[in-house]
């Protein structure tokens, strides 16, 4: 059974998509039973172009990526969530909607690349960076047993990540 997992950023246009991304390409790359959604409680409406770049630059498909809201996966029909995971500060301290299926929540922060000083060229350094800290901890998920974890043991194990 496939495990997907929510990540939530506010406008779902730069860490939440650097998330899915990578996610989704280390899973098909390790022929894990994983998918990646991305969503935000104000989506943008675009998606940012450095995410976009430092993406396509490590090989990964953006193909059909949107900046979308959260709301989409708390209708009826949405993809049962195991895993929801807030990748921004703001997201984590906003009420969530209700997620069908009680899924496992963790808050891995970043900083958000898109205030990184030094125009373009700082940006996709942090934009790359991010995704390199990002990518390093959906390689521990996919670590994780998922199909054997109950939900309090997958609650430590992810919290375990983020210490790590």
């Amino acid at each position: 059974m496939t495990t997907n997992v929510l990540i939530l950023c506010t406008h779902n246009s730069a860490r939440s998509v650097l998330a899915e991304g990578m996610l989704n390409h280390w899973a098909k790359k390790l022929g894990k039973d994983v998918r990646a959604f991305s969503a935000g409680s104000a989506p943008s409406g675009r998606l940012n172009p450095f995410a976009l770049e430092a993406l396509t630059n490590a090989g990964v498909d953006t193909q059909g990526y949107a900046s979308k809201s959260w709301d989409a996966f708390a209708q009826d029909g949405a993809p049962p969530m195991r895993i929801v995971i807030t990748v921004c500060d703001s997201a984590a301290a906003e009420a969530c909607p209700f997620w069908p299926g009680s899924p496992v929540k963790v808050h891995w922060g970043y900083a958000d690349p898109s205030n990184a000083p030094g125009g373009d060229a700082g940006k996709r350094q942090a934009f790359e960076l991010t995704r390199q800290a990002i990518g390093y901890r959906m390689l521990q998920l996919l670590a994780l047993p998922l199909d054997r974890l109950e939900n309090a043991e997958l609650q430590q194990a992810l919290d375990g990540i983020l210490q790590s």
